[in-house]
């Protein structure tokens, strides 16, 4: 399987101002090839296949960067309609904006045109470019390709794709019988809930920084847009998202490294994240807890160490079941946060309910 490692790069200035060329070419070219290929499609009802050499006689500028940087944006294009084709609902390729765009571009490893030492990074057109290396890739890894971004706050990062990581692998018969099994059930408030006891940070950090954003926010409002003070007031707007999603992400990288350590399966829904989101005015506490990135988290780690993510249909009755005597409530509601049952049965209605999808876990495995 493939390893992304990202580490921060410092380039000089005269690095920035080509790094801003590719950003853009990219961008340019991106665009000049999704019009083209909607014009011959309302033409003729055909699809395009342009290639990028098809547009650097007319626009000469575009040989002055990274030739393979301009390769990819026509796969990326190419899978953007692809995905489009497969599954409507993703929607149709868009047009890239200059100001909210992200602004990064991918060039891959031909006759050693990348080499990657303790301290630098060598990309073509850019040469050498200092690296803080903090970790260093796993053993028997080959270097596949290079992801160059520049985020809103004026920081540069490169990801370095390799491909070739070997993960532990499983028993042989797989037998699930002694495997230890984590049930977990989202929950609004602490991000998720647990089938055993946990020790969880205090959580929420958007909500922790709000004010500060909702002040640095309300005086880039009064700035003058493209002044010297609106850039500068902007920059420090997104430091503040920096921040946050530093913290959250820091969070949930321990929380998930501590749970792939200490257990062999884990269980959780498969919950639509986005519809989520979307309903009972829930947008702002959905996207702060984070819980889709928890999920993606463990699944690779949990991949990594030979171990299993087991996925609970969305429409299993974990809330409504008693995780004693079994038996299903017809109707149970949302501000009902304690379960009863006849059986006696008196606990935390997200605790129940993690400890429902951890034995339907282990019922699935058994089949």
């Amino acid at each position: 399987m493939n390893i992304a490692y990202r580490f921060r790069i410092y380039p000089t200035e005269e690095q920035k101002i080509l790094l801003g060329k590719t950003f853009g070419c990219c961008r340019f070219l991106y665009n000049q090839m999704l019009n083209d290929k909607i014009r011959e499609y309302k033409k003729t009802k055909k699809l395009l296949k342009n290639t990028p050499a098809m547009y650097k006689k007319e626009y000469s500028f575009l040989k002055e960067v990274d030739s393979l940087a301009l390769a990819n944006v026509q796969l990326h294009l190419e899978k953007a309609y692809k995905n489009f084709f497969r599954d409507p609902k993703v929607g149709f390729p868009r047009f890239k904006s200059k100001h909210h765009s992200k602004n990064s571009y991918t060039t891959n490893v031909v006759n050693g045109n990348i080499l990657v030492e303790d301290k630098r990074i060598r990309l073509p057109k850019l040469k050498w470019i200092s690296m803080k290396k903090h970790r260093e890739p796993a053993e028997n890894c080959c270097l596949k390709s290079v992801t160059v971004s520049m985020e809103p706050f004026g920081k540069y990062f490169a990801s370095l794709l390799y491909e070739g990581y070997s993960c532990e692998n499983q028993a042989a018969d797989e037998d699930y019988s002694n495997a230890k099994i984590l049930g977990i059930d989202y929950a609004m408030q602490g991000m998720a809930v647990f089938s055993e006891e946990i020790e969880l940070e205090k959580a929420g950090f958007f909500r922790r920084n709000e004010k500060r954003l909702a002040r640095e926010q309300r005086k880039l409002s009064r700035c003058v847009k493209e002044s010297r003070n609106y850039v500068r007031q902007k920059k420090k707007v997104a430091r503040c998202h920096e921040k946050i999603r530093n913290q959250r992400k820091d969070y949930l990288h321990k929380l998930s490294r501590r749970i792939t350590d200490q257990y062999d399966i884990v269980a959780v829904e498969d919950i639509d994240m986005k519809a989520m989101g979307q309903c009972l005015h829930f947008g702002k506490s959905v996207q702060d807890n984070g819980y889709g990135m928890f999920r993606n988290m463990l699944d690779y780690k949990l991949a990594w160490k030979g171990k299993k993510l087991v996925k609970i249909d969305r429409f299993f009755p974990s809330s409504k079941k008693c995780s004693k005597c079994g038996k299903i409530k017809k109707e149970l509601g949302l501000s009902e946060r304690v379960y009863c049952c006849t059986c006696g049965n008196k606990m935390d209605r997200d605790r129940n309910a993690a400890i429902n999808i951890r034995e339907e876990a282990r019922r699935m495995l058994a089949v």
